[in-house]
């Protein structure tokens, strides 16, 4: 019985680890300023990074992806558009999918 009590522990453990918040990288653009709003309207999850801080808080050059972009675990998603194809994805499928990974 301990033992089935420990793999379902480990087993739970897993799966909250490893379900993964896409990243929106955005900028001052109101293209950025809509997408905040329709993930936030959408219910999705995501943590939200600055590109202008980017130069502050890391490596020194900011990057050449355009804002917005959004990293998931499904893919990459540049522009508005593709950001709307990602949200409409997410509300056609399992909302609740498992990274392959527990590391991006």
């Amino acid at each position: 019985m301990n033992a089935i009590i420990m793999y379902l522990f480990t087993r739970l453990t897993i799966i909250s680890v490893s379900r993964r918040k896409p990243v929106l990288l955005i900028d001052e653009s109101d293209d950025s300023l809509k997408a905040t709003d329709l993930l936030k309207l959408s219910g999705i999850e995501y943590v939200e990074y600055d590109i202008k801080k980017f130069e502050d808080s890391c490596c020194g050059e900011p990057p050449t992806t355009n804002a917005p972009s959004l990293f998931a675990v499904e893919g990459t998603f540049k522009g508005l558009e593709k950001i709307n194809e990602y949200i409409s994805s997410r509300s056609n499928t399992d909302s609740d999918l498992e990274s392959e990974s527990a590391y991006w």
